[in-house]
Protein backbone atom coordinates (compact mmCIF):
# COMPACT_ATOMS: atom_id res chain seq x y z
CA UNK A 1 0.00 0.00 0.00
CA UNK A 2 2.72 2.47 0.97
CA UNK A 3 4.57 1.84 -2.29
CA UNK A 4 1.38 2.69 -4.19
CA UNK A 5 1.22 6.01 -2.32
CA UNK A 6 4.89 6.71 -3.07
CA UNK A 7 4.44 5.83 -6.74
CA UNK A 8 1.38 8.10 -6.80
CA UNK A 9 3.40 11.00 -5.38
CA UNK A 10 6.22 10.48 -7.87
CA UNK A 11 4.25 9.83 -11.05
CA UNK A 12 1.20 11.88 -10.09
CA UNK A 13 3.19 15.02 -9.37
CA UNK A 14 5.16 14.54 -12.59
CA UNK A 15 1.92 14.22 -14.57
CA UNK A 16 0.44 17.28 -12.87
CA UNK A 17 3.58 19.32 -13.55
CA UNK A 18 3.62 18.08 -17.15
CA UNK A 19 0.06 19.34 -17.57
CA UNK A 20 1.06 22.67 -16.06
CA UNK A 21 4.05 22.88 -18.43
CA UNK A 22 1.60 23.28 -21.29
CA UNK A 23 0.21 26.46 -19.74
CA UNK A 24 1.68 29.93 -19.56
CA UNK A 25 2.15 29.50 -15.78
CA UNK A 26 4.28 26.39 -16.18
CA UNK A 27 6.14 27.16 -19.39
CA UNK A 28 9.50 27.13 -17.54
CA UNK A 29 8.93 23.59 -16.25
CA UNK A 30 11.19 21.57 -18.53
CA UNK A 31 11.20 17.78 -18.31
CA UNK A 32 14.29 17.68 -16.09
CA UNK A 33 12.86 20.17 -13.61
CA UNK A 34 9.52 18.33 -13.50
CA UNK A 35 11.32 15.07 -12.71
CA UNK A 36 13.48 16.67 -10.04
CA UNK A 37 10.51 18.35 -8.38
CA UNK A 38 8.59 15.06 -8.36
CA UNK A 39 11.48 13.19 -6.77
CA UNK A 40 11.98 16.03 -4.28
CA UNK A 41 8.31 15.77 -3.24
CA UNK A 42 8.68 12.03 -2.76
CA UNK A 43 11.84 12.48 -0.67
CA UNK A 44 10.19 15.19 1.39
CA UNK A 45 7.37 12.78 2.22
CA UNK A 46 9.61 9.79 2.93
CA UNK A 47 12.03 11.93 4.93
CA UNK A 48 9.15 12.97 7.17
CA UNK A 49 8.53 9.30 7.96
CA UNK A 50 11.98 9.12 9.55
CA UNK A 51 10.77 11.53 12.25
CA UNK A 52 7.14 10.42 12.57
CA UNK A 53 7.82 6.65 12.65
CA UNK A 54 11.35 6.61 14.00
CA UNK A 55 10.90 3.55 16.21
CA UNK A 56 9.38 1.43 13.45
CA UNK A 57 12.09 2.48 11.02
CA UNK A 58 14.80 1.69 13.56
CA UNK A 59 13.33 -1.83 13.66
CA UNK A 60 14.36 -2.21 10.03
CA UNK A 61 17.99 -2.28 11.16
CA UNK A 62 19.74 -5.18 12.87
CA UNK A 63 20.04 -4.89 16.66
CA UNK A 64 23.84 -4.74 16.39
CA UNK A 65 23.68 -1.37 14.55
CA UNK A 66 24.53 1.33 17.13
CA UNK A 67 22.32 4.40 17.64
CA UNK A 68 19.61 3.09 15.31
CA UNK A 69 17.11 5.88 16.05
CA UNK A 70 19.78 8.55 15.52
CA UNK A 71 20.73 6.88 12.27
CA UNK A 72 17.09 6.97 11.16
CA UNK A 73 17.03 10.73 11.88
CA UNK A 74 20.28 11.26 9.96
CA UNK A 75 18.92 9.40 6.94
CA UNK A 76 15.75 11.50 7.11
CA UNK A 77 17.84 14.67 7.02
CA UNK A 78 19.84 13.21 4.12
CA UNK A 79 16.61 12.62 2.18
CA UNK A 80 15.56 16.21 2.81
CA UNK A 81 18.99 17.51 1.83
CA UNK A 82 18.80 15.47 -1.38
CA UNK A 83 15.34 16.86 -2.07
CA UNK A 84 16.56 20.42 -1.63
CA UNK A 85 19.63 19.73 -3.73
CA UNK A 86 17.47 18.51 -6.59
CA UNK A 87 15.71 21.88 -6.62
CA UNK A 88 18.91 23.95 -6.85
CA UNK A 89 20.09 23.82 -10.47
CA UNK A 90 23.78 24.36 -9.66
CA UNK A 91 23.91 21.31 -7.37
CA UNK A 92 21.11 19.15 -8.75
CA UNK A 93 23.48 16.85 -10.63
CA UNK A 94 25.64 16.11 -7.58
CA UNK A 95 22.46 15.73 -5.51
CA UNK A 96 21.23 13.13 -8.00
CA UNK A 97 24.51 11.21 -7.79
CA UNK A 98 24.42 11.33 -3.99
CA UNK A 99 20.81 10.11 -3.97
CA UNK A 100 21.71 7.16 -6.19
CA UNK A 101 24.50 6.23 -3.76
CA UNK A 102 22.14 6.77 -0.81
CA UNK A 103 19.48 4.51 -2.31
CA UNK A 104 22.07 1.78 -2.86
CA UNK A 105 23.35 2.19 0.71
CA UNK A 106 19.94 1.89 2.39
CA UNK A 107 18.62 -1.02 0.31
CA UNK A 108 20.19 -3.65 2.60
CA UNK A 109 17.91 -2.37 5.38
CA UNK A 110 14.94 -3.27 3.18
CA UNK A 111 16.36 -6.74 2.64
CA UNK A 112 16.92 -7.21 6.38
CA UNK A 113 13.41 -5.92 7.20
CA UNK A 114 11.77 -8.22 4.64
CA UNK A 115 13.73 -11.30 5.73
CA UNK A 116 12.83 -10.59 9.37
CA UNK A 117 9.25 -9.62 8.55
CA UNK A 118 9.43 -6.22 10.24
CA UNK A 119 5.93 -4.75 10.46
CA UNK A 120 6.82 -1.49 8.72
CA UNK A 121 5.86 -0.33 5.26
CA UNK A 122 4.97 -3.76 3.88
CA UNK A 123 8.07 -5.61 5.06
CA UNK A 124 5.84 -7.92 7.11
CA UNK A 125 5.08 -9.71 3.84
CA UNK A 126 8.57 -11.15 4.04
CA UNK A 127 10.86 -11.75 1.07
CA UNK A 128 7.91 -11.43 -1.37
CA UNK A 129 7.90 -7.72 -0.52
CA UNK A 130 11.29 -7.40 -2.20
CA UNK A 131 9.71 -8.37 -5.52
CA UNK A 132 7.95 -5.00 -5.36
CA UNK A 133 10.43 -2.96 -3.35
CA UNK A 134 13.43 -3.92 -5.48
CA UNK A 135 11.94 -2.70 -8.76
CA UNK A 136 10.64 0.44 -7.03
CA UNK A 137 14.15 1.17 -5.74
CA UNK A 138 15.49 0.65 -9.28
CA UNK A 139 12.84 3.09 -10.55
CA UNK A 140 14.02 5.71 -8.04
CA UNK A 141 17.65 5.23 -9.08
CA UNK A 142 16.66 5.52 -12.75
CA UNK A 143 14.53 8.60 -11.98
CA UNK A 144 17.42 10.35 -10.20
CA UNK A 145 19.78 9.45 -13.04
CA UNK A 146 17.36 10.46 -15.80
CA UNK A 147 16.24 13.80 -14.39
CA UNK A 148 19.18 14.95 -12.26
CA UNK A 149 22.39 13.27 -13.45
CA UNK A 150 22.07 12.57 -17.18
CA UNK A 151 23.15 15.27 -19.56
CA UNK A 152 21.11 15.66 -22.72
CA UNK A 153 23.37 15.33 -25.79
CA UNK A 154 21.62 18.35 -27.32
CA UNK A 155 22.90 20.51 -24.45
CA UNK A 156 21.48 21.32 -21.07
CA UNK A 157 19.59 18.43 -19.51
Amino acid sequence: MILAVLLGILVGSYALLSGMARTRIGERLDRSLRGRISLALLLGFTGLGHFVRTGEMAGMLPAWVPARESLVHVTGFLEWAGALGLLVPRVSRIAGICLILFLAAVFPANIYAALHRVEMGGHGMGPMYLLVRGPFQVLLVWWAWRFAVRRDPAGGR
